[in-house]
């Protein structure tokens, strides 16, 4: 007779997984991930501070973050800040406005014609290889040196890529999305208009987004030669006099320019293309 008596087996009790903040594509709470986009730069910011308040540092080689506040104010103060900057605002819109409205027709061609991405692929992609900054001669010498000239060097520096970037968002788009549309006997500007332009739209914004970046890492090349205004004017002439809180001050701004248009590229795309849920 079998005396021992079998108790049940014990349930294994479900703990609530931890959220780990270093687990791939894993969720963070919204409050984490702002705090997170501050934390860096004020390790920066307070490093530059204690380098230069030890005197680490010359003055000369790295100014203290209060010598470019001040240099800052000071232009702010003078009017001089503001008539730079709506200068350089101007150009790098013009310029990037100019370089889209060529870019998006024809990446959007290539992307969809085999035998126009056969035809222009191997040329635009040897041309963006080019050094933008050796173009200034030529571009001097065909639009002479007002503001035409730095539109066009910021034209050619954001045109190339853009039309790659968008040609890549056409070509990701389910093909099965386009053989349902022959299926249902549409036309091919049918499929285009109703299908393609639809599906690739989040990822042709996201490429406006980066490529006006790109656009703004241009303007101190756009305004090298013969600018008497400009943000990036400012900083070479700043260089003459070795100035550097002026030149830091200008690029720390340009910076921060470059980021407010970011964030509301970043923001119109989320709300223009709600339904894309990589639209963050």
């Amino acid at each position: 007779m079998n005396n021992h008596v079998h108790q049940p087996e014990a349930i294994p009790t479900r703990h609530k997984p931890k959220r780990d903040l270093l687990e791939l594509r894993q969720e963070i709470p919204s409050s984490i991930f702002s705090a997170a986009g501050f934390v860096v730069p004020a390790l920066l910011l307070f490093s530059w501070w204690l380098v230069t308040e030890l005197g680490f540092v010359r003055p000369l080689f790295l100014p203290s973050p209060q010598a470019v506040v001040m240099e800052g104010w000071r232009q702010l103060s003078e009017g001089v800040l503001v008539a730079d900057a709506s200068i350089s605002i101007y150009r790098i819109v013009v310029g990037w406005l100019a370089a889209t409205i060529v870019a998006v027709p024809i990446g959007i061609l290539m992307g969809n014609y085999r035998i126009i991405e056969g035809s222009l692929e191997p040329l635009i992609s040897t041309v963006r290889y080019m050094p933008v900054v050796a173009l200034i001669p030529l571009s001097i010498l065909w639009t002479g040196i007002g503001d035409a000239q730095k539109i066009l060097i910021l034209f050619l520096g954001t045109f190339f890529q853009q039309s790659l970037m968008i040609m890549d968002n056409v070509k990701n788009i389910d093909m099965n999305l386009i053989r349902a549309g022959q299926t249902l006997g549409f036309s091919n500007s049918e499929i285009l208009r109703r299908i393609i332009l639809p599906a690739a739209s989040p990822g042709i914004w996201d490429t406006f987004r980066i490529t006006i970046g790109w656009t703004w890492t241009y303007l101190v090349v756009a305004e090298l030669v013969a600018a008497s205004e400009g943000l990036g004017r400012r900083i070479m002439d700043a260089q003459r006099y070795l100035a550097t809180d002026t030149i830091l001050f200008g690029t720390l701004f340009i910076g921060l320019l470059g980021l407010l248009t970011d964030y509301v590229f970043k923001k119109s795309g989320q709300s223009l293309f709600r339904w894309n849920s990589q639209t963050r």
